[in-house]
C-alpha cells in the first residue's frame, strides 16, 4: 500500500494525532483522519518522532567489515530510529579522496535502510601533517560538508586553522575529536581518584579542554563553523557556553554514554567500558545532562565504535576504544534526560533529529512532523522496558556497555520517505 495511517501517535510527546503518509511524504497530521485505501498502524500510547540523526558513526567499511559494514551498521541504525547517519572517515583506506567517500556513498544508497552521508577527512592519512582534498570531497556525488579527522585530534593550529577557513568557502563544518596528544600518551581512562587507586595511566580533562579553547577562538578568528565531537567534562561545558555567549559559532556533541557511565566502572577492569574520550566522574555526567537541557550541548551522536570480540575481550591495556550505541541511544536518552524530566520528547526531537541535521546539513532530515515533509518517521513504545540483549544486535558487533542492563523505551517503527525499514521491531 502507497498509504500509511498512523493512528493515535502522540507526535513528540504531545496530545494523540493521526498521521497519514502518502508514499514518501506526510499527507496530513490531525485528528480522525480517513483511514480508507491506507494501512493502519495503531499507536495509542506510543510517541511519534522526526527520524533520528546520527553525527557520528563509525561504519568500518571499507576496511574492516569484520567489525561493521555499511548494511550491518544502517539496520543497526534503523532498529534505533535512526534514518539517517554520518559516517566517519577512520576507514581503510581513510575516506579522505572523493573516491572513497562517494564508494561509501552509493553503499548507503545501495542499502537503504538509512541514508549515508560520509564525514571527509580533514587531512591526509589523519596524519594531521596536510590538508586532505576538502573542495573535491565537498563536490563529489556524495557533497560532504563535514570534515574529522575523527579517532585523532587535528592538533596542529595552523592545519586547523587552515581546514576552518577552508571550509567556510562553502559553508561546511569542521568536528574536531578534542584531545591534545601529548598530554595522554599512555592513558588509560578519566584521571582522577579512580584511575590513582587501579594505578592505570590517566587521561586528564585538560587534554579535551585545552584544545577546544584553542578551537572555538580559531573559529572565531576565522569566522568559521566549529563543532566539538564528543564533549565529556564539567570544563568543556563551561568553555563552550562562554564561546556560544560569546557569539562564537560552535556546536558541540555529547553521547549517551557519556550521560549515563562514569569512571566507577572501570574498576571491573571490563574493556567494554574502555572508551575514547574516557568515562568521566559524576560531578561531569550531571554537567553534561545539565548542558544538553539547556541547549549549551547542541545534540545527542552515538559515536557508535563496532569492534570485534577478539579486539575488546582481552585484557584492558590491549583492548581497542569504543562502544556500539545506535541501537541503545534512545533508550539511554529516556532515560538520563526524559524520565528525570530534563528533556520533554520534543526536546528529544531537537537534540536527536532537528539539530544534528542542521548541523551536518542532511537534506530531507530532522523536518517537521508536518503536512508536506518528508515521512521521515520513528515511532518509539516508551513504557516498555527490558533488558539489552546484545544477541539480538543488527550490528556486526557487539561492544556496548549495556548487556542485562535494564534501560526504557524501544523503537518499534522506523519509516525512511514513507518505506518501512522496521516493524514492530524487526527489521524488514
Amino acid at each position: 500500500m502507497s498509504k500509511i495511517l498512523i493512528r493515535g501517535a502522540k507526535v513528540l510527546g504531545g496530545e494523540p494525532q493521526d498521521v497519514l503518509i502518502d508514499g514518501s511524504v506526510i499527507e496530513a497530521v490531525g485528528t480522525g483522519l480517513p483511514a480508507e485505501g491506507a494501512e493502519v498502524v495503531e499507536a495509542a500510547g506510543k510517541v511519534l518522532l522526526p527520524g533520528l540523526v546520527d553525527l557520528h558513526t563509525h561504519l568500518r567499511e571499507p576496511g574492516r567489515e569484520d567489525s561493521e559494514t555499511v548494511l550491518t551498521g544502517t539496520r543497526a541504525a534503523a532498529s534505533g530510529g535512526y534514518t539517517a547517519v554520518f559516517a566517519m572517515a577512520n576507514t581503510f583506506p581513510v575516506a579522505d579522496t572523493a573516491g572513497v567517500v562517494e564508494q561509501v556513498y552509493r553503499l548507503g544508497q545501495e542499502h537503504g535502510y538509512c541514508d549515508v552521508q560520509p564525514i571527509g577527512a580533514v587531512t591526509v592519512g589523519l596524519e594531521g601533517k596536510k590538508l586532505a582534498e576538502l573542495g573535491a570531497m565537498h563536490e563529489s556525488a556524495a557533497g560532504v560538508t563535514v570534515f574529522s579527522d575523527d579517532g585523532k585530534c587535528v592538533d596542529d593550529a595552523v592545519i586547523m586553522r587552515r581546514a576552518l577557513e577552508y571550509v567556510k568557502a562553502f559553508g561546511g563544518v569542521v568536528a574536531q575529536h578534542a584531545q591534545e596528544p601529548r598530554l595522554t600518551e599512555g592513558a588509560q581512562m578519566n584521571e582522577g581518584i579512580v584511575s590513582a587507586e587501579l594505578g592505570l595511566g590517566g587521561w586528564p580533562a585538560v587534554a579535551e579542554e585545552s584544545i577546544i579553547a584553542r578551537d572555538v577562538l580559531l573559529a572565531e578568528h576565522v569566522g568559521s563553523r566549529v563543532h566539538i565531537c564528543h564533549l565529556s567534562t564539567a570544563g568543556s561545558v563551561e568553555i563552550v557556553r562562554w564561546a556560544k555567549s560569546r557569539g562564537i559559532d560552535v556546536t558541540a556533541e555529547v553521547t549517551p554514554h557519556h550521560l549515563l557511565l562514569t569512571d566507577e566502572l572501570v574498576r571491573t577492569y571490563n574493556p567494554v567500558y574502555k572508551v575514547n574520550p574516557p568515562l568521566r566522574t559524576e560531578r561531569d555526567v550531571l554537567a553534561l545532562r545539565e548542558a544538553l537541557a539547556d541547549g549549551t550541548i547542541d545534540i545527542v551522536a552515538t559515536d557508535h565504535a563496532p569492534h570485534p570480540h577478539e579486539d575488546k575481550d582481552c585484557e584492558w591495556a590491549a583492548a581497542a576504544m569504543g562502544m556500539v550505541g545506535l541501537e541503545t541511544a534512545l533508550s539511554v536518552v529516556q532515560e538520563t534526560m526524559v524520565d528525570t524530566g530534563l528533556l520533554d520528547w520534543a526536546g528529544v526531537a531537537e537534540r536527536m533529529s532537528h539539530a544534528p541535521a542542521r548541523i551536518g546539513q542532511a537534506a530531507g532530515h530532522g523536518r517537521p512532523v508536518s503536512a508536506g515533509e518528508p515521512a521521515n518517521l520513528t515511532l518509539v513504545d516508551t513504557e516498555y522496558r527490558g533488558s539489552v540483549d546484545p544477541a539480538g544486535f543488527a550490528s556486526r558487533s557487539r561492544n556496548t556497555p549495556y548487556e542485562g542492563r535494564e534501560l526504557p523505551g524501544r523503537v518499534t517503527r522506523t519509516w525512511l520517505r514513507g518505506k518501512a525499514t522496521l516493524v514492530d521491531g524487526k527489521l524488514t
